[in-house]
């Protein structure tokens, strides 16, 4: 009986530095790929900010504007706005680069569930965001400045504006993820469609308590954020059935092969 060969100390050494030569060399095109678009879009960057303004300049009272309270903010607001666009323009490349470095490592059927898993929840961020931009702060805006006391200017800051803007984006892309992850936890074995569809009430409950969170103050964007969350987990439930009929039947294959 022959003893199983170890791999070499010095083999196993190189194989983790080339990894990490890798990684280096990944992150640097990724990098690169923001730095290109952000370049691309400075030029712009004022008119990028007009155009992300435009839902709330459109509802603000007549003789209101927006005001700049820091100094350097007429000139650091837009660049950050258009550094924060490219990041959200070139992540799929960043993606791209993350997915190119991992997927060596993982089996066909981890790849097979993987990359629609992480495209859907690219596409579904991205839908987040433009519900918010088109639908929720609109709504709000205009709930705002219905509010807004007797005598009372509104006049908001846009730094101030930025970060409240960015903070909605991000938190309806991170809730429009419900499908990804109810597919996700079904994949990992974590709870079953059975569950999820008994779930259904609390999920209801919930989605308005995060709705109530995270949206703006008014009935209307909270409604906004909440029926599209309980749409979503829906879709996730049904998405989640498919994948674990599809299991199922793979097994029963290969019973059959064998």
């Amino acid at each position: 009986m022959t003893a199983t060969p170890t791999p070499e100390p010095a083999a196993a050494e190189q194989g983790f530095f080339g990894h990490l030569l890798e990684l280096r060399a990944r992150l640097l095109k990724a990098a690169v790929a923001v730095l290109l678009v952000l370049l691309a879009l400075l030029p712009f960057a004022e008119k990028l900010y007009a155009w992300l303004a435009r839902p709330l300049i459109e509802r603000l009272p007549r003789g209101s504007h927006m005001i700049a309270i820091e100094v350097a903010s007429p000139f650091l607001t837009p660049v950050k706005l258009a550094f924060v666009t490219a990041i959200f323009l070139a992540m799929p490349v960043v993606l791209y680069q993350i997915w190119a470095f991992v997927s060596p490592g993982l089996y066909r059927h981890e790849k097979r569930l993987a990359l629609p898993l992480l495209v859907s929840a690219v596409l579904l961020f991205y839908v987040g965001c433009a519900f918010a931009y088109f639908l929720v702060l609109p709504a709000a805006f205009h709930f705002l400045t219905l509010i807004t006391p007797a005598g009372v200017s509104m006049m908001t800051d846009i730094g101030k504006y930025l970060d409240f803007v960015l903070t909605m984006f991000f938190a309806f892309g991170m809730c429009f993820e419900v499908p990804v992850a109810v597919v996700l936890l079904v994949a990992l074995g974590v709870v079953t469609p059975q569950r999820l569809r008994h779930a259904r009430r609390y999920v209801i409950v919930g989605a308005f308590v995060v709705a109530a969170v995270l949206s703006p103050p008014d009935v209307m964007s909270q409604i906004l954020l909440a029926v599209p969350m309980i749409l979503l987990y829906e879709i996730g439930v049904l998405a989640a059935a498919a994948l674990v009929r599809e299991r199922e039947a793979r097994r029963g294959a290969a019973a059959r092969d064998d």
